[in-house]
């Protein structure tokens, strides 16, 4: 071998024995990073998922991230109480209410944080329903059957069920007052629960527990509305009449059945407002009142459904209805209080949803040939 083959075989050698460091480093360091995610991992994860014991500790005043991760690492409830505090400060959580805690191992950093933060425990959502504005009872019950574990017929009788509703009535007497109770209503609590999302905490939903946080949030909302203005009148008969909770409910039900966008809300409210001020004999004549006595979806309402003998139909009858005839939303809520000023007597939608406003009934006549008949 020739001096310059010792050569080439030397630079041979080094390029592969630092070819060979190179990749050991390598996986050194792939190995170090799967460890500290595992690592991680590992410690972000409940002590035990299954546990179904619980450990009082106490938080004080003052307590750093660094004290409250010792704590609960010391009691079993973290695997790492160092990095319990890093989460804490990664996530920016910096809130914490001094008390004392019932805590499991089976809670994992997000729960334990959240409780720490609400002062509550924090407790992992199962169920999500949405109930949307203006929905009829009926309607709620289908939808909480298509998303919860629940019947909806169960839920239905509930809403007859008068030693419940007795009971409800005691526990929001300013909110719920016999007028729900009235020979002519048709559900007490129909308009009462609140359009909103609702979450479940629980496997088996307590209904009973859910139409309680849906009234909750009808006080929260609806109500607080009604309450921040005092002595709420509207004008009857040229003479002001003030209304009660029940009536604000339902003329913002009409509302929320009639209207689609916030002006119409505004508009459709002094229309209704006129006629019961102006010429309290006129009815109010709005056809979702008819489909609720009706008891049925229908795209059309016929002329002869608009003599059906019910207490809900406005063509036959003057006025509000008994009740609301579903749940009205904020938009209606807030229409209903504050209505526009204008003459309307009348209006109309079109096919496209249009709503259409007149003074007299020649300029209704004169909507109806333009926006409906010659369509």
């Amino acid at each position: 071998m020739s001096k310059y083959d010792d050569v080439k075989f030397s630079k041979n050698v080094s390029s592969y024995l630092t070819l060979f460091i190179v990749l050991a480093l390598l996986i050194v360091i792939i190995i170090g990073i799967i460890s500290a995610f595992l690592y991680i991992r590992g410690g972000l994860q409940p002590v035990d998922e299954n546990s179904t014991e619980t450990v009082e500790l106490s938080i004080d005043e003052g307590y750093s991230a660094g004290d409250i991760g010792d704590i609960l690492e010391e009691q079993g409830i973290v695997k790492n109480g160092t990095m319990f505090e890093l989460y804490l400060r990664l996530n920016s959580i910096s809130s914490y209410q001094a008390g004392t805690y019932q805590m499991s191992p089976a809670m994992d950093f997000e729960q334990i944080a959240r409780t720490l933060e609400s002062g509550t425990v924090y407790q992992e959502v199962l169920y999500r329903v949405t109930v949307p504005e203006g929905y009829t009872l009926e309607e709620i019950s289908t939808q909480l059957e298509n998303n919860l574990p629940v019947s909806g017929d169960d839920f239905m009788a509930l809403m007859e069920d008068e030693e419940f509703i007795q009971e409800l009535i005691a526990e929001y007497p300013d909110m719920l007052t016999d007028e729900i109770l009235a020979e002519d209503i048709k559900y007490p609590l129909e308009g009462y629960l609140y359009p909103a999302t609702y979450d479940i905490t629980t496997e088996e939903p307590d209904l009973k527990q859910l139409v309680r946080n849906m009234l909750d949030a009808t006080e929260q909302n609806s109500y607080s509305l009604f309450t921040s203005v005092p002595d709420y009148t509207i004008e009857y008969e040229g003479e002001p009449m003030e209304l009660t909770f029940h009536q604000f409910l339902t003329f913002s039900s009409l509302i929320e059945e009639e209207a689609t966008s916030l002006a119409d809300r505004s508009r459709i409210a002094s229309v209704f407002l006129n006629r019961m001020s102006v010429n309290p004999a006129m009815p109010l004549q709005t056809d979702p009142t008819v489909l609720y006595a009706l008891g049925e979806h229908q795209e059309v309402v016929l002329y002869e459904d608009l003599e059906v003998d019910d207490p809900y139909n406005t063509y036959i009858n003057t006025g509000l209805t008994p009740g609301p005839i579903a749940s009205p939303g904020q938009e209606s809520l807030q229409s209903t209080m504050n209505p526009s000023d204008t003459d309307y007597f009348y209006f109309l939608a079109d096919s496209e949803g249009n709503n259409h406003f007149a003074e007299t009934y020649d300029e209704h006549l004169a909507n109806r040939e333009q926006y409906i008949d010659n369509q």
